[in-house]
Protein backbone atom coordinates (compact mmCIF):
# COMPACT_ATOMS: atom_id res chain seq x y z
CA UNK A 1 0.00 0.00 0.00
CA UNK A 2 1.50 3.10 -1.15
CA UNK A 3 -1.11 5.64 0.88
CA UNK A 4 -1.86 4.85 4.54
CA UNK A 5 -5.52 4.96 5.43
CA UNK A 6 -7.08 7.48 8.08
CA UNK A 7 -5.78 7.08 11.15
CA UNK A 8 -3.54 4.29 10.70
CA UNK A 9 -0.95 6.09 11.86
CA UNK A 10 2.25 2.91 12.34
CA UNK A 11 4.00 1.23 9.70
CA UNK A 12 2.11 -1.26 7.76
CA UNK A 13 3.73 -4.82 8.18
CA UNK A 14 2.49 -7.49 5.71
CA UNK A 15 1.60 -10.70 7.85
CA UNK A 16 -0.85 -12.50 5.13
CA UNK A 17 -1.57 -12.35 1.41
CA UNK A 18 -4.41 -14.45 0.08
CA UNK A 19 -6.21 -14.48 -2.99
CA UNK A 20 -8.65 -11.66 -2.37
CA UNK A 21 -6.62 -9.31 0.19
CA UNK A 22 -3.59 -8.56 1.79
CA UNK A 23 -3.20 -8.33 5.72
CA UNK A 24 -0.87 -6.35 7.86
CA UNK A 25 -0.19 -5.25 11.18
CA UNK A 26 -0.23 -1.04 11.89
CA UNK A 27 -1.53 0.76 14.61
CA UNK A 28 -4.47 3.08 14.77
CA UNK A 29 -4.65 6.28 16.85
CA UNK A 30 -2.09 4.64 19.26
CA UNK A 31 -4.01 1.00 18.68
CA UNK A 32 -2.53 -2.02 17.77
CA UNK A 33 -4.45 -3.08 14.60
CA UNK A 34 -4.98 -4.85 11.70
CA UNK A 35 -5.88 -3.26 8.44
CA UNK A 36 -7.11 -5.80 6.20
CA UNK A 37 -6.66 -4.47 2.15
CA UNK A 38 -8.87 -5.74 -1.01
CA UNK A 39 -6.61 -5.49 -3.94
CA UNK A 40 -7.64 -4.89 -7.77
CA UNK A 41 -7.61 -7.86 -10.30
CA UNK A 42 -6.10 -6.65 -12.91
CA UNK A 43 -7.87 -9.27 -15.11
CA UNK A 44 -11.21 -7.37 -14.66
CA UNK A 45 -12.40 -4.48 -16.64
CA UNK A 46 -11.41 -1.40 -14.18
CA UNK A 47 -14.44 0.23 -13.51
CA UNK A 48 -16.10 -3.35 -13.00
CA UNK A 49 -13.27 -4.62 -10.76
CA UNK A 50 -13.75 -0.90 -8.59
CA UNK A 51 -17.43 -1.76 -8.07
CA UNK A 52 -17.10 -5.29 -7.33
CA UNK A 53 -13.96 -4.53 -4.81
CA UNK A 54 -16.01 -1.89 -3.01
CA UNK A 55 -19.09 -3.96 -3.00
CA UNK A 56 -16.68 -7.17 -1.11
CA UNK A 57 -15.29 -4.57 1.00
CA UNK A 58 -18.58 -3.28 2.52
CA UNK A 59 -20.30 -6.30 2.71
CA UNK A 60 -17.68 -7.81 4.72
CA UNK A 61 -17.71 -4.61 7.19
CA UNK A 62 -21.81 -5.15 7.38
CA UNK A 63 -21.71 -8.96 7.82
CA UNK A 64 -18.80 -8.33 10.91
CA UNK A 65 -21.17 -5.45 12.58
CA UNK A 66 -24.11 -7.75 12.36
CA UNK A 67 -22.34 -10.37 14.10
CA UNK A 68 -21.34 -8.29 16.79
CA UNK A 69 -24.70 -7.47 17.63
CA UNK A 70 -25.86 -10.78 17.28
CA UNK A 71 -24.03 -11.68 20.13
CA UNK A 72 -20.79 -12.81 18.90
CA UNK A 73 -17.79 -11.77 19.88
CA UNK A 74 -15.42 -10.07 16.43
CA UNK A 75 -12.88 -7.77 16.60
CA UNK A 76 -13.64 -4.14 16.88
CA UNK A 77 -14.58 -2.43 13.26
CA UNK A 78 -12.14 1.24 13.43
CA UNK A 79 -12.50 2.50 10.65
CA UNK A 80 -13.75 1.39 6.35
CA UNK A 81 -11.94 3.87 3.85
CA UNK A 82 -13.67 3.12 0.42
CA UNK A 83 -11.19 4.79 -1.47
CA UNK A 84 -7.93 2.51 -0.47
CA UNK A 85 -10.35 -0.45 -0.31
CA UNK A 86 -9.19 -1.36 3.12
CA UNK A 87 -10.73 -2.21 6.78
CA UNK A 88 -8.78 -1.62 9.85
CA UNK A 89 -9.94 -3.26 13.07
CA UNK A 90 -8.27 -4.75 16.59
CA UNK A 91 -5.61 -6.83 17.06
CA UNK A 92 -6.75 -9.19 18.62
CA UNK A 93 -4.32 -11.11 21.07
CA UNK A 94 -4.27 -14.53 21.49
CA UNK A 95 -3.70 -17.99 19.37
CA UNK A 96 -5.94 -18.95 16.82
CA UNK A 97 -8.39 -22.04 17.56
CA UNK A 98 -6.30 -23.69 15.23
CA UNK A 99 -2.76 -23.55 17.07
CA UNK A 100 -4.29 -24.65 20.04
CA UNK A 101 -5.84 -27.59 18.63
CA UNK A 102 -2.59 -28.61 16.94
CA UNK A 103 -1.48 -28.28 20.08
CA UNK A 104 -3.70 -30.52 21.71
CA UNK A 105 -2.94 -32.86 19.27
CA UNK A 106 0.34 -33.31 20.81
CA UNK A 107 -0.88 -33.47 24.27
CA UNK A 108 -3.45 -35.66 26.59
CA UNK A 109 -5.28 -34.91 29.81
CA UNK A 110 -8.20 -33.38 31.88
CA UNK A 111 -6.96 -29.83 31.95
CA UNK A 112 -6.75 -30.53 27.79
CA UNK A 113 -10.09 -32.01 27.67
CA UNK A 114 -11.42 -28.90 29.66
CA UNK A 115 -10.53 -26.78 27.40
CA UNK A 116 -11.56 -28.28 24.08
CA UNK A 117 -14.77 -29.03 25.83
CA UNK A 118 -14.95 -25.04 26.42
CA UNK A 119 -13.77 -24.28 22.91
CA UNK A 120 -16.02 -26.49 20.97
CA UNK A 121 -18.94 -25.54 22.90
CA UNK A 122 -18.12 -21.50 22.46
CA UNK A 123 -17.80 -22.66 18.44
CA UNK A 124 -21.39 -24.54 18.61
CA UNK A 125 -22.96 -21.38 19.88
CA UNK A 126 -21.28 -18.75 18.25
CA UNK A 127 -22.28 -20.11 14.67
CA UNK A 128 -25.87 -20.77 16.34
CA UNK A 129 -25.90 -17.39 16.85
CA UNK A 130 -25.27 -15.95 13.59
CA UNK A 131 -27.56 -18.55 11.77
CA UNK A 132 -30.63 -17.54 14.06
CA UNK A 133 -29.64 -14.25 12.76
CA UNK A 134 -29.96 -15.02 9.22
CA UNK A 135 -25.88 -14.76 8.69
CA UNK A 136 -23.70 -17.43 6.94
CA UNK A 137 -20.06 -17.04 7.68
CA UNK A 138 -18.69 -18.54 4.52
CA UNK A 139 -15.35 -19.52 5.75
CA UNK A 140 -15.46 -21.46 9.17
CA UNK A 141 -12.36 -22.87 9.74
CA UNK A 142 -9.99 -22.77 12.72
CA UNK A 143 -7.67 -20.24 11.26
CA UNK A 144 -10.71 -17.89 11.67
CA UNK A 145 -11.17 -18.32 15.58
CA UNK A 146 -8.95 -16.38 17.68
CA UNK A 147 -8.90 -17.21 21.83
CA UNK A 148 -8.56 -13.43 22.99
CA UNK A 149 -5.66 -14.00 26.03
CA UNK A 150 -6.90 -12.11 28.64
CA UNK A 151 -10.80 -13.48 28.45
CA UNK A 152 -10.79 -16.94 27.03
CA UNK A 153 -13.18 -15.49 24.68
CA UNK A 154 -13.56 -17.19 21.23
CA UNK A 155 -13.45 -14.08 18.64
CA UNK A 156 -14.28 -14.96 14.73
CA UNK A 157 -12.26 -13.32 11.97
CA UNK A 158 -12.25 -13.22 8.49
CA UNK A 159 -15.82 -12.49 7.23
CA UNK A 160 -14.71 -11.93 3.61
CA UNK A 161 -16.73 -14.47 2.22
CA UNK A 162 -20.11 -13.67 4.50
CA UNK A 163 -23.14 -13.67 3.44
CA UNK A 164 -26.70 -12.98 4.40
CA UNK A 165 -29.30 -16.10 4.52
CA UNK A 166 -31.48 -17.93 6.61
CA UNK A 167 -31.80 -21.10 3.95
CA UNK A 168 -31.02 -24.22 5.84
CA UNK A 169 -29.01 -25.61 2.96
CA UNK A 170 -26.50 -22.59 3.00
CA UNK A 171 -26.31 -23.25 7.04
CA UNK A 172 -25.32 -27.17 6.41
CA UNK A 173 -22.90 -25.64 3.80
CA UNK A 174 -21.21 -23.17 6.53
CA UNK A 175 -21.18 -26.45 9.27
CA UNK A 176 -19.66 -28.96 6.64
CA UNK A 177 -16.62 -26.78 5.46
CA UNK A 178 -16.44 -26.06 9.53
CA UNK A 179 -16.52 -30.25 9.59
CA UNK A 180 -14.08 -30.74 6.91
CA UNK A 181 -11.56 -28.31 7.89
CA UNK A 182 -11.74 -30.36 11.56
CA UNK A 183 -11.00 -33.43 9.65
CA UNK A 184 -8.43 -32.23 7.55
CA UNK A 185 -6.40 -30.65 10.11
CA UNK A 186 -7.32 -31.94 13.73
CA UNK A 187 -8.71 -35.51 13.02
CA UNK A 188 -6.25 -36.35 16.36
CA UNK A 189 -8.31 -34.20 18.44
CA UNK A 190 -11.25 -36.75 18.62
CA UNK A 191 -15.06 -35.78 18.50
CA UNK A 192 -14.40 -32.00 18.48
CA UNK A 193 -17.44 -31.48 15.45
CA UNK A 194 -20.43 -34.16 17.87
CA UNK A 195 -19.20 -31.52 20.61
CA UNK A 196 -19.73 -28.25 18.35
CA UNK A 197 -23.12 -29.67 17.21
CA UNK A 198 -23.92 -30.41 20.04
CA UNK A 199 -23.43 -26.54 21.22
CA UNK A 200 -25.01 -25.52 18.13
CA UNK A 201 -27.84 -27.39 19.17
CA UNK A 202 -28.68 -25.53 22.31
CA UNK A 203 -27.68 -22.46 21.00
CA UNK A 204 -30.12 -22.32 17.65
CA UNK A 205 -33.75 -22.42 17.80
CA UNK A 206 -33.71 -23.56 13.81
CA UNK A 207 -31.05 -26.60 14.67
CA UNK A 208 -33.44 -29.25 13.18
CA UNK A 209 -33.79 -28.11 9.91
CA UNK A 210 -30.10 -26.98 9.44
CA UNK A 211 -29.09 -30.31 10.39
CA UNK A 212 -31.15 -32.68 8.77
CA UNK A 213 -29.58 -30.64 5.65
CA UNK A 214 -26.07 -31.56 6.86
CA UNK A 215 -26.46 -35.19 6.60
CA UNK A 216 -27.59 -34.25 2.88
CA UNK A 217 -24.60 -32.34 2.61
CA UNK A 218 -22.19 -34.71 3.85
CA UNK A 219 -23.57 -37.37 1.60
CA UNK A 220 -22.92 -35.06 -1.68
CA UNK A 221 -19.97 -32.70 -0.45
CA UNK A 222 -20.86 -28.84 -0.42
CA UNK A 223 -22.01 -28.16 -4.05
CA UNK A 224 -25.68 -27.50 -4.55
CA UNK A 225 -28.15 -30.49 -6.57
CA UNK A 226 -28.80 -28.85 -9.49
CA UNK A 227 -32.55 -29.41 -9.83
CA UNK A 228 -34.11 -28.23 -13.65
Amino acid sequence: METKADGVDGSLILIKQGAEARVFESSFVGRRSIVKERFSKKYRHPSLDAKLTLKRLNAEARCMTKARRLGVYTPVLYSVDIVLHTLTFEYVEGPSVKDIFLEFGLRNGGVVEERMDDIAMQIGHAVGKLHDGGLIHGDLTTSNMLIRAATNQLVVIDFGLSSTSTLPEDKAVDLYVLERALLSMHSSCGNVMDRILAAYRKSSKQWSSTLNKLAQVRQRGRKRTMVG
